[in-house]
């Protein structure tokens, strides 16, 4: 597309606006009608450990968006010459799960909780009893209930609770709604009536604990939206809250607020049946598109939806990426302590490239790159630990690849009930995320590992806030009875860019002599924790 074309696009507001919040960066990005990237804008951010609780600032939430959207603006004036004023459609992302709690007011009950606290393990094991449903740590029913047992005095005070991207979606449309990819890590969907599931919310109400108080669950749980659907309109005052400059108006279409799930398996084309993605960053997590219910509930594997509500097997892990940043961060020290200034991409380049030389089981090293708790090992606490006996063959390219085997050593774990258990496979694996920014090396690991392909895309380290804006440009031009995997086939990946790796037999046996190590060694991870207070 010609620049003159898109400042026309851009002008006449024939254009549609991502957020995603994910764990490390907020990104806003402006696509075309034809699915192009506009521009972009992001801003940094960590998640904060207060009172043994991971949580985000309400202010910094704002601020977060109003930056990466204000670089976003800045990015078109810059390159076209113009201000954003209209948007045809918007969509919100977010990462998924936690709890958001709210009075009649509208007011924040307590610090939002984030996915990545395991402190709701009463709750969960006793949910997923009752249900005869795996309940994961994280989900928004697990926190709600866990603050219950523990009696939290906010709870009697709620009228409303969400998800980030489903608080950030009503502040700025006013409408208390969730895409169901999103809903479905709240509470468990009912695949036939595709709304939760009501036998699972009678049997919550009817808890004792839970009688005490006047609201109901159905009341307090968001509306459910589907991919193509209308979920509101931006107000004036989203608008504002949005873009305190004033330039960009009200009346954008929005589209269901979503999850990093979901938006993951847009911008992978993987919401068909059998197809299957992976989202590798601070956490990580595959998602398959089932053709056919799982024998067993499994305390690993997570049921949820694709943005149109197909059931959807998902192994997530709550660690992934933040270990090999922090190390990365430690040689980026040493290189500028010697009067070297390196770009992170060729910083990263260097030291994943040097992987390929390492022995395929790693020499004998072990890493845990548990900055937080891990569901799949049943770790409740983070301790980041590296560990090597006298005999390990210590060298730079073995460490690196340790590090990346043990980046997706949970997810492994998990995906190995999957293969082995419910015999489950997929027509094809498309992975995502900063770890295959450099070409085929992460990939490698990750296909050795599952012991299948795994293909990437020339999108591969900005696909969700990519994949909500296509969502909103979904909504604004479905189609009668068109289908999002329709759409996205026919239409947005028409003629993909990618490139498909298969495992190796030698990495594929020195990744599985690295996981029994692995496996064995996790006790060292556990004593870490009993023993160490920092």
């Amino acid at each position: 597309m010609d620049a003159s074309r898109i400042k026309n696009e851009i002008v006449s507001g024939n254009i549609s606006l991502g957020i995603e919040l994910g764990s490390t960066r907020i990104k806003s990005v402006l696509v075309s009608d034809d699915f192009q990237t506009v521009a972009s804008g992001d801003f940094t951010w960590e998640n904060e450990l207060v009172n043994n609780i991971w949580t985000y600032p309400v202010a910094k939430i704002w601020k977060g968006i109003q930056t990466s959207y204000q670089k976003m603006a800045q990015d078109v004036k810059d390159q076209y010459g113009v201000p954003v004023k209209k948007i045809g459609a918007i969509g919100i992302s977010a990462m998924m799960h936690g709890y958001m709690p709210f009075d009649d007011d509208g007011n924040l009950l307590v610090p939002f909780r984030t996915w990545r606290n395991n402190i709701t393990e009463q709750a969960a094991d006793d949910l997923t009893e009752l249900f005869d449903f795996n309940i994961p740590q994280r989900w928004s029913i697990a926190h709600l209930y866990q603050a219950i047992l523990n009696q939290e005095d906010h709870v009697k005070d709620i009228s409303f609770f969400t998800t980030l991207a489903g608080y950030v979606h009503w502040k700025l449309s006013g409408e208390k709604v969730l895409g169901i990819g999103d809903a479905s890590g709240m509470f468990p969907i009912n695949d036939e009536t595709r709304s939760y599931d009501s036998k699972m919310i009678d049997q919550f109400n009817q808890q004792p604990a839970v009688r005490q108080y006047i609201w109901s669950l159905r009341k307090i749980l968001p509306e459910i939206k589907f991919a193509g659907e209308s979920a509101g309109t931006l107000t004036a005052e989203g608008a504002k809250l949005l873009d305190p400059s004033g330039d960009l108006e009200g009346g954008s279409l929005m589209a269901p607020p979503e999850g990093d799930a979901g938006t993951g398996m847009v911008s992978t084309d993987a919401v068909r049946v059998r197809t299957g993605n992976i989202s590798a960053g601070t956490s990580a997590f595959s998602m398959v598109v089932l053709d056919e219910p799982m024998d067993n509930v499994h305390r690993d594997i997570d049921m949820v939806t694709t943005p149109d509500g197909a059931p959807v097997a998902m192994v997530h892990t709550n660690n992934c990426s933040s270990d090999i940043n922090a190390w990365v961060g430690l040689f980026n020290e040493f290189a500028k302590e010697i009067g070297v200034d390196l770009k992170p991409n060729d910083l990263y380049g260097a030291l994943f490239k040097s992987s390929e030389r390492g022995d395929n089981d790693a020499g004998g090293l072990l890493s845990y790159a548990y900055l937080s708790g891990e569901n799949i090992t049943k770790m409740p606490e983070g301790r980041p630990l590296f560990a090597r006996t006298p005999n390990s063959k210590f060298n730079l390219p073995n460490f690196i690849k340790t590090h990346l085997y043990s980046a997706f050593a949970p997810l492994k774990i998990g995906n190995d009930i999957l293969a082995n258990d419910e015999h489950i496979k997929t027509d094809v694996f498309i992975a995502q995320g900063g770890l295959f920014k450099t070409p085929k090396v992460g990939q490698q690991v990750l296909a050795d590992a599952l012991n299948t392909p795994i293909t990437v895309m020339s999108n591969a380290g900005e696909g969700g806030p990519w994949g909500m804006a296509i969502l909103g440009l979904f909504a604004k031009n479905k189609a009668e009875n068109e289908t999002l995997a329709d759409f996205l086939d026919q239409k947005v990946f028409a003629n993909p860019e990618s490139v498909t790796v298969a495992p190796t037999k030698e990495g594929v046996a020195g990744c599985n002599k690295f996981i029994e190590a692995y496996k064995k060694g996790l006790n060292i991870e556990t004593a870490a924790i009993n023993s160490i207070d920092l």
